[in-house]
């Protein structure tokens, strides 16, 4: 019989027997033995007897087989050459009702007589059919060729063997139902054997409906039919192990797809722990294979019992898959919303910069990978816990396909570093922010936008300790990009999959070995405390003669409009200020990071902008009745003033102070936080020009002879002294309202930053004693608590309350505008 199967093997026959011609001869194998038998529909001219294969029955006979076994084998032989026969004196189908279809001229009744006839040796069989020469031969010669190489390493390179439904009619092989039971079954399990490695037999096929060539359909698994005429006792048996060949296939087909470059690592190794799975399936059907020829009571009904344990292996395989096939549509169905797509438009164009192509994968589709993948396993696993072979083997392809993925994550924990080719692994890195670029513009988007989190992507055993796992890396990132980790060292006897006991651990000792190397980096290399001290010192104007002696001299230029002040020259008298013997900024290690700056935007317009962003609170709420109602000329004024055009400042409105903060401390004192500084300081500065302005006019009031001078009408006199009760009473305002901000506010929460940062300078110091660290500070909490501190202060001086600062306005109004009044 001859099947798609038979014609691919004996088209590499000759492909072998063409290129090994001189080599020397192998023993063939009992199944190529077997193999070798003529095809029931090939047709054999009468003059070449030697091209008559001899019958193996005479080789079982030299092996030592029994009679039984002969007897059964001839039984074979005859029904064969009765369907030989048939083919001789027909053109096309088969005999039906003794009569044979499609030939006019040699249809006759099948007799008894040509059983006789076609027992006979082959020399009489040829001899006894002249007409055989005069017909053709069929021409049924598929070639089979390479196909070009994909993505996928090992995918299968040789064409597909032609589907059975394209078979010429005269190849077909005889019906099953003029075969007796034990050749049906004979016959069921030689197909079966073929059909269990995912290929047609002579009597089993593919349904119609299935196409080897599209994927889809491979994955689907293929469905396979057996020709009607099978006894219903052999079909129960052949269709319960048909599902296992429909599995094989789907999950060969599936290692194929997944093993392509795209999918990633993590399916990779999933693929390779599959394959050899598949492996061990194989080396059992070549056993059964060997059962088959070798021994003469293996049955179909055996042959079922040897595949019920690999059924089942294999029906959680496909399962597996199944899911795997659900998830790639489904967020095949959800790419336009992937949270991905637009962030890695940088990555993608430094790659294309880089190397002039993308990487593997690059633009692709969204697929089912890397934590997805861990989490699809530990979803199914979870499921299964009641079932102790699928737990055994989703729990060995659990561990195989972790081993990449712990992979990257040591690597990220100990190093600080991101070997992530295909988008796996749970942090994402953003590579167009830079570190250069942060020395120019030190904002937070390296803290907070270059490493986070795909929350999409994360495996259910990280998801507690994702926030850790984040934090490790970052913190060792910063440590190695400062040259305090060394990246080639090797870390040995750390864990390898997931379900190593060690797996949490090993988290938490690199998450507090992370925390304490960057705390000591900043603490102790880099002088954090001292670089805030230093701010405090400039910005809150702490010890701050030197700040008093620069007003003074610079008074004359900061009294201009901020427009025409000369920022050069305000620098140059801030540097000689610094440097004045006898000033505490002398011993400043830092006084040449202060630079002076004109801000175009006034602070009280800037904080109304800042609250409104911010939102109005509900005490404000209800008072936006009351703020549209009709207001006095007075605090009319007052508002006209603070919404007036910027470029009435003066320079002591607009003056602020720069401070540069190198790398690494710019994590720390961020954009954002100098941004805070400032705002304390432009209003402690303000604070501090309008007491100067008071004090002046008590100069006035005690000097100028209009007010010292007493005059006779009582009614002046009575306007003098409310004038010195208001300046007076001003003056005291501004005192007890500055003392309130610096001595109740800022100094209290100064003392308890700087009592947490201590804290987090004993825990840096820790690992240096030999003592393993305890995790009291981290570098997150350090930062939070900074800009609490800043918050704290900005929220308590009043300046984050839309209401306070409505009525501050314009009070600070009057108080200004009565400096030149009394002159």
């Amino acid at each position: 019989m001859s099947t798609p199967a038979n014609v691919r093997g004996s088209t590499f026959n000759e492909r072998r027997t063409t290129t090994a011609s001189s080599a020397k001869p192998l023993i063939p194998s009992p199944r190529a033995a077997r193999k070798g038998r003529p095809s029931s529909s090939e047709i054999v001219p009468d003059d070449s007897a030697s091209n008559v294969p001899q019958h193996p029955i005479d080789t079982y006979r030299s092996n030592g087989y029994s009679r039984h076994t002969t007897e059964r084998q001839t039984a074979r032989l005859q029904s064969r050459a009765t369907t030989r026969e048939s083919l001789h004196v027909r053109t096309k189908g088969y005999v039906k009702n003794g009569l044979v279809e499609g030939d006019t001229t040699d249809a006759r009744p099948f007799r008894s007589q040509d059983l006789d006839r076609i027992s006979s040796p082959p020399a009489a069989l040829a001899k006894a059919s002249p007409s055989r020469e005069k017909r053709p031969r069929s021409q049924w010669k598929p070639q089979a060729s390479l196909i070009p190489p994909t993505t996928a390493p090992l995918a299968a390179r040789i064409s597909l063997p032609p589907m059975a439904s394209l078979l010429p009619e005269s190849l077909e092989p005889p019906p099953l139902e003029q075969l007796s039971s034990d050749a049906q079954e004979a016959a069921i399990l030689d197909d079966l054997l073929h059909v269990l490695m995912g290929l047609e037999g002579e009597y089993i096929r593919y349904v119609g409906s299935y196409e080897p060539s599209v994927d889809k359909d491979r994955l689907d698994g293929a469905n396979f039919r057996i020709l009607p005429g099978l006894d219903p006792s052999l079909q129960d048996l052949t269709d319960s192990m048909l599902k296992m060949a429909k599995y094989y296939s789907a999950m060969d087909a599936f290692v194929e797809v997944q093993s392509r470059e795209e999918f990633g690592a993590i399916n990779h190794a999933l693929c390779a722990s599959i394959r050899k799975l598949l492996r061990d399936y194989l080396v059992l059907i070549a056993q059964l294979e060997n059962q088959r020829i070798t021994n003469e009571s293996f049955s179909l009904h055996l042959l079922h019992l040897h595949t019920l344990p690999t059924s089942h292996m294999m029906f959680q395989l496909y399962t597996l898959a199944r899911e795997f096939q659900n998830k790639n549509e489904v967020l095949e169905g959800d790419f336009d919303g992937s949270p991905d797509g637009l962030d890695n438009v940088d990555n993608i164009l430094e790659q294309i910069q880089e190397s002039g192509e993308l990487a593997p994968g690059g633009m692709s589709k969204s697929i089912c990978k890397g934590g997805n993948v861990l989490r699809l396993l530990t979803d199914r696993l979870s499921s299964m816990s009641g079932d102790p072979a699928a737990r055994a083997l989703l729990q060995s392809l659990l561990r195989d396909a972790s081993r990449p993925y712990m992979t990257m994550l040591n690597e990220w924990l100990h190093h600080g570093g991101i070997k992530d080719r295909h988008a796996e692994f749970l942090i994402k890195e953003q590579k167009s922010i830079k570190r250069e670029k942060l020395e120019e513009d030190f904002t937070d988007e390296y803290w907070e936008k270059r490493y986070t989190i795909r929350d999409l992507e994360v495996p259910p055993q990280l998801e507690a300790v994702k926030e850790k796992v984040l934090l490790a890396g970052k913190y060792l990132n910063v440590v190695r990009e400062c040259g305090g980790v060394d990246i080639s060292k090797e870390v040995h006897d750390v864990p390898k999959s997931f379900d190593d006991p060690r797996f949490l651990d090993n988290i938490n000792s690199a998450y507090a070995h992370a925390n304490s190397s960057l705390l000591r980096l900043l603490l102790t290399t880099h002088a954090l405390s001292a670089r805030l001290q230093s701010m405090k010192h400039y910005f809150f104007l702490d010890h701050s003669d030197f700040f008093t002696y620069f007003l003074d001299l610079s008074a004359s230029e900061l009294k201009k409009p901020f427009r025409h002040v000369n920022v050069g020259k305000l620098q140059s008298l801030l540097d000689l200020v610094l440097r004045q013997p006898g000033s505490i900024a002398t011993q400043d290690p830092f006084k040449e990071d202060v630079k002076i700056h004109m801000n175009d935007v006034g602070l009280m317009k800037f904080l109304m902008g800042v609250v409104n962003v911010r939102g109005i609170e509900q005490e404000d709420a209800n008072d936006l009745a009351t703020a549209e109602k009709p207001r006095t000329p007075a605090a009319a004024h007052a508002s006209s003033t603070t919404e007036a055009d910027s470029s009435n400042m003066t320079g002591f409105e607009a003056l602020e102070f720069k401070f540069s903060v190198p790398f690494p401390l710019s994590l720390v004192i961020s954009s954002k936080t100098v941004l805070r500084y400032q705002i304390l300081f432009r209003y402690l500065l303000s604070m501090r020009h309008l007491e100067g302005l008071l004090v002046n006019s008590w100069e006035d009031h005690n000097k100028v002879l209009s007010w010292t001078h007493r005059s006779k009408d009582p009614r002046l006199e009575m306007w003098k002294r409310r004038a010195w009760t208001l300046r007076s009473r001003m003056l005291v305002f501004v005192q007890q309202f500055t003392y309130y901000c610096t001595a109740e506010v800022i100094e209290p929460n100064w003392q308890r930053l700087m009592a947490r940062v201590n804290g987090g300078q004993d825990s840096a110091t820790a690992q240096d004693s030999g003592v393993t660290p305890r995790v009291n500070r981290t570098v997150d909490e350090l930062m939070e608590d900074h800009v609490d501190f800043l918050d704290t202060c900005l929220k308590e001086c009043m300046l984050m309350n839309s209401r306070l600062l409505r009525a501050r306005s314009p009070s600070t109004t009057w108080q200004t505008s009565f400096n030149p009044y009394p002159k």
